[in-house]
């Protein structure tokens, strides 16, 4: 273990980010709503160019109108190499409400393209006296951003959420693939002649999953594209789940409930994380650095474990 220790992510509750385009006025209520924890009202993809500025402005105004509750709400900007990001980033952060929390970065493919936007963010924070630091999340979905990903985790303390972008960073990869997340029909292994679908997001996760926990950012599952396959988005999530990753996105109402049934901590598991944690405060009250539970064994690397899933449960009821 390094003497550096490793940051806590934020502390809050991330299981499902729920999705809606800026030009779609009639939805924000309803997401306003809705189960999630996020939101992430759209500028970028959802938006035809010639929507863009409605967009922003239907935005502002929700950001001063809507009661979003306790939800942490975000705005995904376009990318950098368009021409309507920094529009995007001066309107939002002169016109709206203390309400708005997080911009989301999408395309990110280097550190120095958070760098530009932190730049802008923080001169107009200190030219307006705005109240709340606005926070990033940022997208990676190239195959520079897979190759810079560590950097970009390190990139700026505003930092505090990365996701993948399944589609697009399939196309930046030449991946021989059209569906947005979910195992792929080609990418199969024969054992007994018989197919065995593997996931062909498992490295870039993986590899996302490192970097955040390296500098304590909170790691988040892409889309799913397919939201009639129920089964194929749980099947998603929970292997997002299993490899570190704390929720995931809903491109549509109905994967919000998906969502947080998979990030949420089952009553078992919290009881369990919280019978390993007794076991091991009687253990150290022994003079032990282990003990049995369940015959199996539990040390101090269970409490960390156990310690995860108990701060979530705490959170999600918070």
């Amino acid at each position: 273990m390094s003497f550096r220790i490793q940051p806590a992510p934020p502390a809050r509750p991330n299981r499902c980010q729920l999705f809606g385009p800026g030009s779609r006025v009639a939805l924000f209520e309803k997401m306003a709503a809705s189960g999630a924890d996020v939101i992430n009202l759209d500028l970028e993809d959802s938006v035809a160019p010639s929507d863009k500025d409605t967009a922003r402005a239907n935005i502002i105004a929700a950001t001063h109108e809507i009661d979003w509750g306790s939800k942490l709400l975000s705005v995904r900007i376009n990318g950098l190499d368009t021409p309507y990001w920094y529009r995007d980033v001066v309107d939002l952060l002169e016109h709206s409400s203390d309400r708005l929390d997080q911009i989301m970065i999408p395309k990110v493919g280097c550190a120095a393209d958070v760098y530009a936007v932190d730049a802008l963010v923080s001169a107009i924070e200190a030219a307006r006296g705005r109240a709340r630091r606005i926070s990033f999340e940022v997208i990676i979905e190239s195959a520079a951003g897979i190759a810079h990903v560590g950097e970009i985790a390190a990139s700026s303390p505003r930092l505090q959420a990365m996701s993948l972008g399944a589609a697009d960073f399939a196309a930046s990869m030449g991946m021989a693939t059209t569906g947005i997340g979910g195992t792929q029909e080609n990418y199969y292994m024969l054992h007994d002649s018989k197919r065995h679908w593997s996931d062909p997001w498992h490295w870039a996760q993986s590899a996302i999953v490192a970097a955040c926990r390296t500098h304590g950012v909170l790691p988040v599952d892409g889309p799913f594209g397919d939201f009639s396959d129920d089964e194929g988005y749980r099947a998603q999530a929970r292997r997002s789940a299993t490899l570190g990753m704390v929720g995931k996105w809903a491109i549509h109402p109905k994967q919000v409930a998906l969502a947080n049934e998979v990030f949420t901590p089952s009553e078992a598991a919290v009881l369990e994380a919280r019978e390993i944690l007794a076991a091991m405060d009687a253990a150290k009250a022994r003079g032990e650095g282990a003990t049995v539970y369940k015959g199996r064994l539990v040390d101090i690397a269970s409490i960390k474990q156990a310690e995860v899933i108990v701060r979530q449960a705490e959170m999600i009821a918070d």
